[in-house]
């Protein structure tokens, strides 16, 4: 075992002897406590090294299952690969095959699916076996995918060494808010919530591990909000890990008074740029958000506000397990917990990582985000825009659901928008922008707009599987409307 992995497991070793009758683990209907979790953490991982396997692929929704099978995979050394739930069949498929993945632990409505992929049902487990090289790096306890800009997932690499060593800092800067039941919202195949699930068993915290089903979350952004909201009521956690979108229903429901978040001691927010307004709001209602940064490559979070440290707008400071410089086109290269590799690559041997996005600090240390690298625009008047800033000002009010800001080379930014309610009128749509632009510099304010007449889905080929915008996929399909010639040179609708 490495270090970390012996300190994780003499943690929750610890938290067994010591509380033994503590709720460590709550799914919709079962509990377990921290004795009865360490015994069966013991006894999956007898039962996986009977298997004489090394890849274990878990295609289960969130539950105490999944959380169990999960560790004993992590402390038995297996690589394990959490499939999420809103990929495609040809997505899962894929991620399989290219894994290698000899054991598969998965829902019973995914037997036609796995046959089709040539395991076949044995005992508790899906099993097939491989020939040919084993494409993974040495080490890799988690691989991870992402679905990137096209439909083909891409395996991000990482050692355990890594991941426990973001948990422990992740427990480290939620400590001083004591949080004490972690529910999570987000699922298991997502990095960032399973390494939220480490944290709070690092704390001895209760972890609550609802279905999606249960939550009223579908797929990667359906979402019941009257059941999320009754099941945040009836569970009363402590501490949660958001995307902005969710953040945006859990304000907009406490400024309706249909969410009580006095409970909540620690909800951190990340995944996408969060607008500085959306923090102030979250603030007004008691909402003790956090917002951070991070990415798959990196083992999840490298920047995080937290309490008495905490500058809304910023993605916080760097976490004492990496360092953080600027390139000198304002690219943000990350040093420490970086990936072993992609899957079927070389192995990563650079000690910087390069992010992609573009960054700059301020005089206290706090990283500010200005979008990604490769998105940027240049504008006729010679103006840099980074549309998902000014996307995420759009998104992040009321009435805007989906928006894709483009102005390359014109002297006008487009934006195509789609409302939450089908029934919303134009002139709400055009006090959300106006709104947005107040809180925009003049060159990334929106100049036009164009209400869409559907939304942006994987399924119209315009949204990857994880809910990003395929942009040259819309450009190439909007390109009458983006145009310049659209409009009357002295007009803006």
């Amino acid at each position: 075992m490495s270090p970390e992995m012996e300190r994780f497991n003499r943690i929750l070793r610890r938290h067994a002897e010591e509380k033994p009758h503590a709720i460590a683990l709550w799914g919709d209907q079962s509990m377990l406590d921290y004795a009865t979790l360490y015994t069966e953490v013991m006894a999956r991982r007898q039962r996986l090294r009977d298997g004489n396997i090394k890849v274990v692929a878990l295609a289960l929704d969130n539950g105490v299952e999944a959380m169990l099978w999960d560790l004993a995979a992590l402390f038995e050394g297996l690589t394990c690969l959490t499939l999420p739930p809103f990929f495609s069949a040809a997505q899962r498929s894929h991620c399989l095959e290219q894994s290698q993945a000899e054991v598969v632990i998965a829902f019973p409505e995914l037997e036609s699916e796995l046959q089709a992929s040539g395991y076949a049902h044995t005992g508790e487990f899906w099993r097939r076996t491989f020939k040919g090289p084993n494409r993974m790096p040495e080490g890799t306890a988690k691989l991870t995918f992402t679905s990137g800009t096209t439909g083909t997932p891409k395996g991000v690499c990482l050692s355990a060494e890594s991941i426990l060593q973001v948990a422990r800092e992740l427990e480290l800067a939620s400590r001083p808010s004591h949080p004490q039941h972690h529910l999570a919202l987000l699922p298991l195949a997502i990095l960032l919530e399973n390494i939220g699930c480490y944290a709070a068993l690092y704390a001895g915290a209760t972890l609550s591990l609802p279905s999606q089903k249960t939550l009223g979350i579908q797929g990667a952004s359906g979402v019941d909000v009257p059941r999320l909201l009754g099941f945040l009521a009836s569970r009363t956690p402590q501490s949660l890990i958001l995307v902005p979108q969710l953040l945006l229903m859990l304000v907009s429901a406490a400024e309706q008074k249909g969410f009580n978040p006095q409970h909540l001691r620690f909800a951190a927010v990340g995944g996408a740029r969060v607008a500085e307004d959306l923090l102030h709001r979250a603030q007004r209602v008691g909402l003790p958000v956090f917002e951070g940064y991070g990415l798959s490559e990196c083992a999840s979070v490298v920047c995080l506000n937290r309490p008495q440290a905490c500058r809304p707008g910023s993605v916080g400071r760097p976490l004492p397990h990496v360092q953080i410089r600027l390139a000198d086109d304002g690219e943000v290269l990350i040093k420490g917990s970086t990936l072993l590799g992609y899957l079927g690559d070389a192995p990563h041997t650079d000690q910087w990582w390069p992010s992609g996005d573009l960054g700059e600090f301020d005089a206290e240390g706090y990283l500010y985000l200005k979008g990604r690298k490769k998105h940027q625009f240049v504008t006729s008047f010679g103006r840099n825009v980074n549309p998902e800033w000014v996307e995420a000002e759009l998104t992040q009010r009321r009435h805007i659901a989906q928006a894709f800001v483009y102005g390359e080379a014109m002297p006008h930014n487009h934006a195509l928008l789609w409302p939450h309610r089908p029934d919303c009128p134009d002139e709400q749509l055009a006090a959300a922008v106006a709104k947005a632009n107040e809180a925009l510099p003049d060159y990334a304010q929106v100049h036009r707009w164009t209400r869409l007449d559907q939304p942006f889905t994987p399924a119209n080929g315009l949204l990857t599987a994880n809910g990003r915008p395929r942009r040259d996929a819309i450009v190439e399909q909007y390109r009458a409307q983006l145009s310049e010639s659209a409009f009357p040179e002295d007009t803006a609708s």
